[in-house]
């Protein structure tokens, strides 16, 4: 399917390079581009329609293409991972995409990879990758909030500076980063804010880690928990990652979601709490049960940012583990990959406060 360029991406492809990037060096670096689907790639039947359209309906090609001015920086190659709204997200794919960022950044000709994805659950992929990711060369995954053929569309220049931050040798050692809307974000701290605004991502507690002034990336902050390389994590031989599930905590709360998870046969429970990580005391009981049984808890907050930190002496005899600053979704992965290593509550309680 050949694309429509937008409006703002006629415009940009007919700028002109200057001062910065590579344009004409024959040294530019080795970026590989891994596509998913997602509005980036969405197709509506209307240049002025930015809901309603299908996601991932346009191939890796079509985007590069989209954007030539990209290759100013970088020798690019694009690889379609799968073609999905990224509210389809599945461990399955996840892991594939670990395996192939790794399989390629071992490669010494490879300097950096750019992911294009949905934005629903971008912020849980990047964690995932930033915790099994084993390499310090940049990983920036971006996508857009407005599909390819609006005439507003963001994705052009969200694409080009994903491609730009990939090619910059100071991306590198801060483990996957998110780049969206000219802001740079570390994944671990990231979030999306906003149902419809190009301003979506944002990392609350924390801040951005830098921004892209007139295409130059510049950094102001550093992430401080482990990640990447310093990770312990290896999905290098795994098939399917352990069964963890959310459960939203609200007022009038009871033991059904958590008794369904037990039986479901959940390996842990990420209890997304009122306020401070606290739980309704029906849903408590449920979760004691759970625990008692050798299900990991974990608690976590519904809040839009803060750290969960001990509370009730009820939850520490029950063995809850502190989700830290992490959301609920975040908390889930990490869980996920700790069930991987070990079942012992201290050492993933640790986990929680490095990651």
């Amino acid at each position: 399917m050949k694309m429509k360029r937008p409006l703002a991406a006629m415009m940009l492809a007919a700028m002109m390079v200057s001062g910065h990037g590579y344009a004409g060096a024959a040294d530019k670096p080795d970026v590989k581009v891994l596509a998913t689907g997602g509005t980036i790639a969405g197709s509506a039947a209307s240049d002025t329609k930015t809901t309603g359209y299908k996601a991932g309906a346009l191939g890796i090609d079509t985007l590069l293409n989209a954007v030539p001015e990209a290759k100013n920086y970088a020798d690019l190659s694009g690889e379609q991972i799968c073609s999905i709204d990224s509210k389809d997200m599945t461990d399955d794919i996840w892991l594939k995409l670990a395996k192939r960022c790794n399989a390629l950044l071992s490669d010494k000709k490879v300097d950096g990879i750019v992911i294009t994805h949905g934005t629903d659950t971008l912020e849980e992929t990047a964690y995932f990758l930033n915790l099994t990711v084993k390499s310090t060369k940049p990983v920036v995954i971006t996508g857009a909030m407005r599909p390819a053929t609006a005439i507003s569309a963001d994705g052009p220049m969200n694409l080009l500076n994903a491609v730009r931050i990939a090619a910059d040798k100071k991306s590198a050692g801060r483990g996957v980063l998110v780049a969206l809307n000219d802001q740079i974000d570390a994944a671990r701290n990231v979030t999306k804010t906003n149902t419809t605004s190009v301003n979506t991502f944002q990392s609350p507690l924390f801040g951005a880690l830098g921004v892209v002034n007139d295409g130059v990336p510049e950094f102001y902050g550093q992430t401080t928990r482990l990640n990447t390389v310093k990770s312990e994590f290896d999905v290098s031989k795994l098939d399917k990652l352990p069964y963890v599930k959310v459960i939203y905590g609200t007022a009038n709360d009871d033991a059904l979601f958590v008794d369904a998870a037990i039986k479901a046969g959940v390996k842990g429970i990420v209890y997304a709490g009122t306020g401070n990580g606290s739980v309704h005391k029906d849903a408590e009981k449920a979760l004691a049960k759970a625990s008692e049984a050798g299900i990991i808890v974990v608690r976590s907050t519904r809040l839009v940012s803060g750290s969960v930190i001990p509370a009730e002496q009820s939850y520490i005899d029950e063995h809850f583990i502190d989700g830290d600053s992490l959301n609920p979704q975040k908390c889930r992965i990490l869980l996920q990959l700790a069930l991987t290593k070990t079942n012992d509550r201290k050492a993933i309680q640790e986990m929680f406060h490095k990651y």
